[in-house]
């Protein structure tokens, strides 16, 4: 039999699709603020918005009627016609939010209209109001949430830890305040001051989310048509990274997920940049509203352009020109052998005066075709890397013993420093001598983070490391991670951290690279990794293993082999990433 859901029912499945975490509702509450034409926010966070989101606006504020309809679904202030869905300039138009939001949490509402010497106070509880009163109160809004999913434990439990569910927050507070420059912003965690961003052109608020250091790595783009209008800033590729954590899209001021633009750009920067790396990058696009549509999916983070062809050819054609008009060149190979044969002037040659030459064909960032032997190397690699199940974890203890012994009668090769080779009777055995060493100080860390037993060492000089205002926070929101782990770090200033202190066994690292290389990682969720701890030891082990790559003897190697023989690290990293790896005769004699 079918039946209709009651209405509190319905309300909470249409808030889970709305409201998907504490940062789906900050978002709506500030894009709200913004349509209020507030030129002061403030964002106020308490238990990664689990059990507070305040947004402060001094915007225009709603009268009595207003602030009690603007709770019901569909109510909304932007759109009268379904034909405004194809001019919408303001953040919000469905009137889904609010609604959602109340359905699903604790609300307070104050506000006051320019025009009013009074304001209006409401107090809605999973949807029901509950009280509603007139009040002294600043001219603008104030929407206090508490208790997040307070009656959808189901969805309350698959919430993240504070420290995940507050990075998407400030995610959600940098994406916003990077496009509307023009309005001050602030952000408190748990009575912190994390961001506090004074209106300013759109570079200044850039440096100030992420930092000083940025003022030397931006190159600004402009083009400007009758189809749109483009500007914003690429990095420098020797500032391009592993991951795409830094590629931010806005169109309109709103900002945009779009994989042809993330295209174009990634073209742009072809042959500058390696593959395994991503460019960052800041675009601001302004087009029509008639000519996009924004009404795809419940974020509005997806649109499509009425002419995509035409803004993919713009931005690839302005960042590119971009990057030559700043005379930003490939990082030179200096692997490639270039030999002169200059033979001696001979008397009465004629000397013709220095000049320069130019090729049209030729193209300065060409990277040379891999020779068959590169080829086949990389073919040995792949299958290292990925050619072996990660279902083979566990080998018995009396297999590993004979090969040992196998392999302890052979003399290794070492390729690159990185791998050794052994060849047996019908096989080579090879081992990844770098994912060995990360492994074995992975492991050791961890034993020693949980019985608290982690040697240090004062460094002679402290540190200092310039960061953003969000980065500084992230540091210090995992402060007591990186002392367990021997990583004394202390906010210094306004801008930057100071290291007071290593792990004994590392205390070579550069610690300015661990430390930005530690921020990546905990912003961005990664599957193998369950807690802070975890993470910071990997990146610790990595450091480590960069330190450890060097020529070794064979009595070196076999002591690195007994981590793996004895069973104290497996054959696969903790990634699922092979450490060891056999290739039979039959795919060697393949590649030939």
């Amino acid at each position: 039999m079918i039946e209709l859901l009651p209405d509190n029912v319905a309300n909470q499945i249409a808030a889970g699709e709305v409201i998907q975490r504490p940062a789906s509702a900050v978002k709506e509450l500030l894009e709200n603020a913004i349509d209020a034409n507030a030129t002061k926010i403030q964002l106020i966070v308490k238990d990664a918005g689990k059990s507070l989101i305040q947004v402060i606006d001094n915007g225009f504020g709603m009268n009595e009627i207003d602030a009690e309809k603007c709770f019901k679904k569909h109510a909304t202030s932007k759109i009268k016609s379904a034909d405004d869905l194809f001019t919408i300039s303001s953040k919000g138009f469905r009137g889904e939010a609010l609604s959602s939001i109340a359905a699903i949490s604790h609300i307070e509402l104050k506000t006051r209209t320019p025009d009013e010497d009074t304001g209006t106070k409401i107090n809605i509880d999973g949807g029901e109001i509950i009280n509603k009163e007139s009040i002294a109160t600043s001219l603008g809004s104030s929407f206090s949430m508490r208790n997040l999913f307070f009656n959808v434990p189901a969805r309350r439990n698959f919430l993240k830890s504070d420290n995940v569910e507050i990075k998407h927050i400030i995610d959600e507070f940098q994406r916003i305040s990077m496009a509307h420059h023009d309005i001050h912003f602030t952000m408190h965690h748990n009575d912190r001051l994390l961001f506090d961003l004074p209106a300013s052109n759109r570079k200044q608020r850039l440096l100030a989310i992420f930092g000083k250091k940025y003022n030397e790595r931006l190159v600004p783009i402009e083009e400007s048509t009758s189809i749109s209008k483009i500007n914003g800033f690429v990095l420098k590729p020797e500032y391009s990274k592993r991951t795409r954590g830094e590629q931010f899209i806005f169109v309109n001021n709103r900002y945009i997920k779009n994989s042809s633009i993330n295209h174009a750009i990634g073209t742009a920067y072809k042959d500058l940049i390696s593959k395994e790396h991503f460019p960052s990058y800041f675009i601001f696009i302004e087009v029509p509203t008639n000519t996009i549509d924004i009404n795809i999916h419940p974020t509005k983070t997806e649109i499509k352009f009425e002419d995509e062809r035409a803004i993919y050819s713009m931005i690839k054609s302005c960042v590119r020109n971009s990057l030559g008009k700043y005379n930003v060149a490939p990082t030179i190979d200096f692997e490639t052998e270039t030999s002169f044969n200059l033979p001696p002037i001979e008397q009465g040659q004629k000397i013709n005066p220095p000049s320069i030459k130019i090729n049209p064909e030729y193209n300065p960032f060409h990277t040379p075709q891999k020779n068959y032997v590169q080829e086949n190397l990389d073919f040995l690699q792949q299958n290292y890397n990925d050619g072996i199940s990660s279902n083979s974890h566990t080998q018995n203890k009396e297999k590993n013993n004979v090969l040992m012994g196998e392999v302890g009668q052979n003399n290794f090769m070492q390729h690159k420093l990185r791998y050794a080779i052994s060849s047996q009777e019908n096989r080579l055995f090879i081992i990844d001598l770098f994912r060995l060493h990360q492994q074995i100080k992975y492991n050791e860390l961890i034993t020693n983070y949980k019985s608290t037993d982690v040697l240090t060492q004062p460094l002679l000089h402290p540190i200092e490391i310039d960061l953003s205002s969000g980065d500084i926070q992230l540091c210090l929101e995992l402060k007591e991670e990186f002392e367990k782990l021997g990583v004394e770090i202390d906010q210094f200033g306004k801008d930057s951290i100071i290291i007071q202190s290593f792990p004994a066994a590392t205390a070579s690292l550069d610690a300015k690279s661990f430390i930005e290389s530690c921020i990546e990682l905990f912003k961005n969720e990664d599957e193998y990794f369950e807690h802070p701890y975890e993470k910071l030891a990997w990146k610790i082990g990595e450091g480590y293993a960069h330190s450890r790559l060097k020529k070794l003897d064979n009595n070196e190697i076999a002591h690195l082999l007994s981590y793996i023989f004895d069973s104290s690290v497996q054959k696969f990293n903790k990634r699922g990433l092979a450490i060891t790896s056999e290739i039979d005769d039959e795919i060697i004699l393949s590649m030939f």
